[in-house]
C-alpha cells in the first residue's frame, strides 16, 4: 500500500476515533449530572485524580519500547526488534509491579489523611471505585508496545479502528450504568470488564498480524534494557507533567473555589478542546508514517509530512476557534441543561488557547518519532508547574476567569519552547517550516485542481 493510501486509511480511522472520543468526553456529562448531581460529579472528577496519576506511568517504558521497536523494525533489524520486544516487556512488567505498590501506598496515605472522609462520595465506595480504576489503568501498561506491532506492519489504521471499537463499547456500557441509576463502583467495574476483553484481543491480533515472532525469538538484552530505561524515564515525564497540569489545576480549583466550580472548569475546558479532537486526528494519521520514514532515513519525505501536518492543523484550529467563539456558549448551555453558569471571558480564554495548542501539540509528535523525549519532558514539567502556580494565584483574585488564564499559560509557554526544538530534530529551521510548508500546500491545492478540474 502506498504512503498516500496509508495516510488516507489512517485519516479515515482517526476521524471515526476522534468522533467517538468527542462523544466520550461530551455525551455522558449530562447523564453524570442528571444521575449524580453537579457537586457529586465534581467530586468524582476529583477522585479520579489518583488512578489518572498512577495510570500515566505506563506511557514511559511502554512508549520507549514501542518507538524503539518500530525504528529497529523499519530499519530492517528484525532480531533487534524482537529483542526490544522481550526487553521492553520485561521492563513494563517491572513497572506494573511497582505501580501496584505505589497504588496501595497512595490509597493508604489518602485514607490516613481522611481525604475520602471529606468527599461527598461514601468512603467505602470511593476506595473500591478508585482501586478498580487503578487496576484498569495498570492493565493498559502494555498497550503502547502492542500498538507498535500494528505500526510496524504498516497497519496503523487497523489499530485505530480496534481502539475506536473499544471506546464505543466502553461508552455504551457507561451510559447503561448511569441510566440504570448505579453508582461509582458499578461504573468503575464496567470500565474494567470492557478493557479486559479488549486488551486480550488487541494483543493476539497484533502479534499474529506482524508475523515477526514466528521467525525471530527475542532475548533480554542488558544494553537495550538500559536504553529503554533512559528513554522511558523521559517519556514517563510526559504523562506526569500532563497529570500535574490537568489534575493539578483541577485540584487547585477544588480547593480555592469548591466542587461546583470544578464541574464548570472541567466541562468548559473539555468542550473548548472538543474540536481539538478533529485536528488531533491529523497527528494520529501521520505519526506512524512519519516515524516509519525516519526509521528508513528518508528525511525529505518525513520533513514534508511534518510541514503539511502543522500548517494544516493550525488552519483547522483557526476555523474551530471562530466556530466556538460564535456558537460554543450556546451549545454549552444546551449541553449542561443550563445548570452551570460560565463567565463569558473564561470561555473565550479557553477557546483562544486552541490556536496555541495546535502548534506545540502537533510538533510534540516529533520528539516521539525520533525517540528523543528528554527535552519535551523538561519543557512540559516546567510549563505545568508554572501553569498550576498561576492557576492558584489567579483563582484567588479572579475566580474562574483567573483559573482559565492560569491554565492557558501552559500553551503559550510550550509554543516558544517546543516548536524550535521540534524543527531542529527534523533537520530544518522555523523559516523552512513556514516557507516550504506554504509551498507544499500550494502544490497540494494545484495537484487537486488539476486532478479534479483540469488545467
Amino acid at each position: 500500500m502506498s504512503l498516500q493510501k496509508r495516510l488516507l486509511s489512517n485519516g479515515v480511522a482517526s476521524l471515526f476515533q476522534k468522533g467517538v472520543r468527542v462523544l466520550d468526553q461530551l455525551f455522558l456529562v449530562p447523564f453524570f449530572i442528571t444521575s449524580w448531581g453537579a457537586a457529586y460529579y465534581g467530586e468524582w472528577l476529583t477522585l479520579t485524580i489518583v488512578p489518572s496519576v498512577i495510570g500515566f506511568s505506563d506511557m514511559g517504558f511502554g512508549t520507549a519500547s514501542g518507538n524503539s521497536f518500530i525504528l529497529a523494525y523499519a530499519s530492517g533489524d528484525k532480531q533487534k526488534a524482537a529483542d526490544i520486544n522481550k526487553s521492553g516487556g520485561y521492563m513494563i512488567t517491572i513497572m506494573v509491579i511497582a505501580a501496584m505498590l505505589i497504588s496501595a501506598l497512595a490509597i493508604l496515605a489518602l485514607d490516613y489523611f481522611n481525604v475520602f472522609e471529606k468527599s461527598l462520595i461514601e468512603k467505602t465506595d470511593a476506595i473500591i471505585a478508585v482501586s478498580i480504576l487503578i487496576l484498569t489503568r495498570l492493565l493498559n501498561f502494555y498497550s503502547q508496545l502492542i500498538q507498535a506491532y500494528y505500526r510496524s506492519a504498516q497497519r496503523a489504521a487497523l489499530s485505530i479502528n480496534l481502539l475506536t471499537i473499544y471506546s464505543t463499547v466502553n461508552l455504551g456500557v457507561g451510559l447503561l450504568i448511569l441510566l440504570g441509576g448505579y453508582g461509582v463502583i458499578t461504573f468503575a467495574f464496567g470500565q474494567l470488564l470492557v478493557y479486559l476483553i479488549f486488551i486480550g484481543s488487541y494483543y493476539l491480533i497484533g502479534r499474529n498480524l506482524l508475523g515477526l515472532f514466528r521467525t525471530h525469538i527475542g532475548h533480554k538484552n542488558k544494553n537495550l534494557i538500559q536504553d529503554i530505561t533512559r528513554k522511558g524515564l523521559g517519556y514517563l515525564m510526559s504523562p506526569v507533567w500532563q497529570s500535574v497540569y490537568f489534575q493539578g489545576t483541577t485540584f487547585v480549583v477544588r480547593i480555592v473555589l469548591g466542587p461546583e466550580s470544578v464541574a464548570i472548569f472541567n466541562t468548559v475546558r473539555t468542550l473548548s478542546r472538543s474540536l481539538n479532537q478533529v485536528f488531533y486526528m491529523v497527528k494520529n494519521t501521520v505519526f506512524p508514517e512519519l516515524q516509519f520514514e525516519i526509521g528508513r532515513n528518508n528525511w525529505a519525505t518525513a520533513q514534508k509530512i511534518y510541514r503539511m501536518s502543522i500548517i494544516g492543523v493550525f488552519l483547522m484550529s483557526f476555523i474551530g476557534f471562530l466556530f466556538l467563539s460564535f456558537f460554543g456558549l450556546w451549545f454549552y448551555n444546551f449541553w449542561t441543561q443550563n445548570q452551570l453558569e460560565v463567565p463569558k471571558l473564561m470561555w473565550y480564554v479557553f477557546v483562544g488557547a486552541m490556536l496555541l495548542n495546535s502548534m506545540w501539540w502537533t510538533t510534540e509528535m516529533v520528539f516521539g518519532a525520533v525517540n528523543r523525549p528528554k527535552k519535551m519532558a523538561y519543557y512540559g514539567v516546567m510549563a505545568s508547574l508554572v501553569s498550576v502556580g498561576l492557576t492558584y494565584a489567579l483563582s484567588l483574585n479572579f475566580d474562574l476567569v483567573g483559573a482559565a488564564i492560569g491554565a492557558v499559560s501552559l500553551d503559550l509557554i510550550l509554543v516558544f519552547m517546543v516548536l524550535p526544538t521540534g524543527c531542529n530534530y527534523m533537520r530544518m529551521s522555523l523559516k523552512d517550516l513556514v516557507v516550504n510548508g506554504v509551498l507544499d500546500l500550494k502544490n497540494l491545492f494545484y495537484s487537486l485542481k488539476v486532478k479534479y478540474l483540469g488545467n
